[in-house]
């Protein structure tokens, strides 16, 4: 693009190189450090860090510094911040933004492709993004991660182009095979799987909500398609700075109970938590017994 400078925004995670560790969420939330040692000041200089959520602060930069970004990264849903939704109409106001000043817009789906829907956050939301990163579900349980975009971008790769990009582990015959054969088991079987996922974690969640009630505690919920994470605030969780608000002692204390209960999640509220197609019926109704011990924990930490 012949530009230097790039858009990230709070509380997403893009992977460990330099250019991304500028407020990440997820490990570097975890332990408290918004970014990494090491990162050059120059490197730094050059990343944008927007409030996700925010038409304003994104609409001021592109009028201020639109003709110098060269690119735009984002979880279209965080998943590395707790679960964070995009709000009505963001993403299609990003895609808007970008295409208005010839910015690559990338979709980090690391987390989301495959998982929100056979054809990720922008099938789901209906958002084309230029470029697009996967992994995660895409092996099946074996390593492996994946780009692809816009063919003119595509071509910039050696070797039609003069980008050089390759790794040890590239093109990795085991993963490959588990990745196709995930991806046509999903195509094979779409419309059983995700709506059934969907509506299982549709009732987890308004388990959670109403155990919460019972309780009196101040929560918010969200989910989306397999994926839901409660946060203990009476704020509504909108971004990295709300997801912050949350009581971590109760979120503890919610985890340990859970755990106690033979429940796993993840130990951080700033991760997301996850349904399969192998989770059964009985798994559900243990899971809400569990909620219930759970809550009742998180409701006995006062402040």
């Amino acid at each position: 693009t012949g530009r230097k400078k790039r858009v990230k925004f709070e509380g997403c995670c893009h992977g460990a190189h330099d250019s991304v560790l500028v407020k990440a969420g997820s490990g570097a939330a975890w332990f408290g450090t918004p970014s990494s040692l090491g990162v050059p000041e120059e490197t730094a200089r050059n990343t944008i860090v927007l409030p996700y959520n925010n038409f304003e602060a994104l609409e001021e930069t592109f009028k201020r510094e639109g003709h110098e970004i060269a690119a735009v990264i984002i979880e279209p849903v965080i998943a590395n911040s707790g679960l964070i939704l995009p709000a009505k109409g963001y993403l299609e106001f990003l895609r808007k933004l970008t295409g208005d000043y010839d910015v690559v817009l990338i979709f980090d789906e690391i987390v989301t492709g495959f998982r929100v829907s056979l054809g990720g956050a922008q099938g789901y939301y209906n958002v084309k993004p230029d470029m697009t990163t996967l992994g995660k579900i895409l092996g099946g349980g074996f390593p492996i991660a994946a780009f692809g975009g816009r063919k003119d971008i595509m071509e910039k790769l050696s070797p039609l182009g003069g980008v050089y990009q390759a790794g040890t582990f590239s093109g990795n015959p085991i993963s490959v095979s588990a990745g196709y054969s995930t991806i046509q088991y999903l195509i094979r079987n779409r419309s059983k799987i995700y709506p059934k996922i969907e509506e299982n974690c549709e009732k987890l969640a308004a388990a959670l909500a109403d155990l919460s009630r019972r309780y009196k505690l101040a929560v918010q919920v969200h989910n989306l398609a397999s994926m839901f994470q409660i946060f203990f605030s009476s704020q509504p969780v909108r971004d990295y700075a709300t997801v912050k608000l949350s009581n971590t002692r109760r979120f503890h204390a919610y985890f340990t109970a859970l755990l106690k209960s033979g429940v796993f999640i993840p130990p951080s509220q700033f991760e997301t938590c996850f349904l399969s197609s192998a989770h059964s019926d009985a798994d559900l109704e243990m899971t809400v017994e569990a909620f219930d011990k759970a809550l009742a924990s998180a409701a006995s930490i006062r402040g």
